[in-house]
């Protein structure tokens, strides 16, 4: 990671808070965070510390209660409505530990989504969403329904979905909680690779110690604040 580089996201005095009817819960409180092209960063710890939410507010699922979050320079609080959701749809990828396809649909249907959402031709979308199905190894099924596939499979089909608009930025959250140790470890190497080979930042929020380990950042959440591991 090279500091000299304008970081790609800026989190700037960030602060989030959760309010029950008897109590605050504070997750960030004038939180900093730099994140940098094409670098790959685990975000760990204990359940509940707001990994999920740190995730969220990073892809604009998610607004803080205050400070700033800058894309490449531009201040994604400042977007609303559609403008917001084409840029999630254009420039983040975000893979879940429930992979939310399309059920009825084939494999290929759901990766041509977020293409298709954008309205890019469609000969162009099928042939960026066979070719992602390829990279995942999929192409064999890439007609199949995905409740006729595996869990692991389908898995993968979520991650060339996320990965079809080729995003400059891969959000996962536990994206193998739900996985056996097999598939598991099949999907981190893949995500590890495609990290390296396309130049796109990867950020995950795991329990996976195996997973953490192959992220070249560590970060968790402590008194409000983003600190490295």
């Amino acid at each position: 990671m090279d500091n000299t580089q304008t970081p790609l996201i800026k989190i700037e005095s960030v602060s989030k808070n959760f309010h029950s009817k008897t109590s605050k819960i504070e997750i960030l409180n004038n939180a900093d965070f730099d994140i940098y092209k094409g670098e790959s960063i685990a975000v760990v710890g204990a359940s509940g510390i707001g990994k999920s939410t740190l995730l969220h507010i990073i892809g604009t699922l998610d607004k803080p209660d205050s400070g700033n979050i800058f894309f490449q320079g531009k201040d994604l609080l400042s977007y609303k409505g559609e403008q917001l959701a084409n840029f999630r749809n254009a420039k983040i990828g975000f893979v879940f530990q429930f992979h939310y396809l399309l059920q009825g649909f084939s494999a290929i249907e759901n990766v041509m989504m977020p293409g298709l959402i954008a309205n890019k031709k469609k000969k162009s979308v099928e042939k960026s969403a066979l070719n992602m199905l390829e990279r995942v190894g999929l192409s064999l099924r890439y007609s199949h329904r995905v409740e006729d596939l595996s869990g692991g499979e389908q898995q993968r089909v979520a991650l060339a979905r996320a990965l079809v608009m080729k995003p400059k930025v891969l959000l996962a959250d536990e994206p193998t909680g739900n996985l056996d140790q097999k598939n598991s470890e099949s999907v981190h190497e893949l995500m590890n690779e495609l990290n390296k080979e396309l130049g796109m930042t990867l950020i995950v929020v795991t329990h996976n110690n195996k997973l953490a380990e192959m992220m070249k950042r560590k970060v968790t959440l402590m008194d409000g604040n983003i600190v490295p591991v």
